[in-house]
């Protein structure tokens, strides 16, 4: 498992250096959110991954789905993957790539969790308020969980608030059982 993300990092490594390199990277981003809308799906992925079928065959098929929507370097990227057998670790490339991205762009990722869904505009107060916390952008994302009861539980990169019913009580709970003792 190791030796495959070190590869995907790889891949992703020289992926944003060439991007970079040549001043292509709303390309690059824009072909690999093509590429993992069309090439993740696993029907698709079994087949381009398949080495029992001739690489140039598995190429030819991969400028099918993808045409014109990805062309030059980042096509020559899949292509490679594929010849060199490393197609599956597709989508951990495309992570990396992506977190090398947010790294040189500043953003920072956070994830809410509520017990129900936030309207937009809770949404975008607490971005307004995570980037006036971080001074940096955020990129958030939302999920939901009902057995929160309340509140909320973001999560900006390693650090946890947990503003939850569910986490109030819990502490509640330990601060009592230290007190019995």
């Amino acid at each position: 498992m190791a030796l495959a993300r070190s590869t995907a990092r790889r891949y992703a490594e020289a992926a944003f250096e060439i991007a970079e390199r040549d001043d292509s990277m709303e390309a690059w981003v824009a072909a690999l959110v093509v590429a993992e809308e069309r090439l993740v799906h696993p029907e698709v992925s079994r087949f381009l991954s398949n080495p029992s079928v001739p690489a140039t065959s598995r190429v030819v098929v991969l400028g099918r789905i993808v045409g014109d929507d990805v062309t030059g370097a980042q096509h020559n990227l899949l292509a490679l993957m594929i010849r060199r057998g490393r197609f599956e670790q597709l989508p951990a490339v495309i992570r990396e790539f992506r977190r090398l991205y947010r790294l040189r762009e500043g953003i920072v990722e956070a994830t809410v969790t509520s017990a129900t869904a936030l309207d937009d505009t809770e949404a975008s107060a607490l971005q307004a308020r995570l980037e006036a916390a971080t001074g940096a952008r955020i990129e958030l994302s939302q999920e939901v969980d009902a057995h929160l009861l309340g509140g909320l539980q973001v999560r900006v990169g390693d650090q946890l608030i947990d503003g939850s019913v569910r986490g109030r009580l819990e502490r509640l709970r330990t601060d009592f059982t230290n007190l019995a003792i």
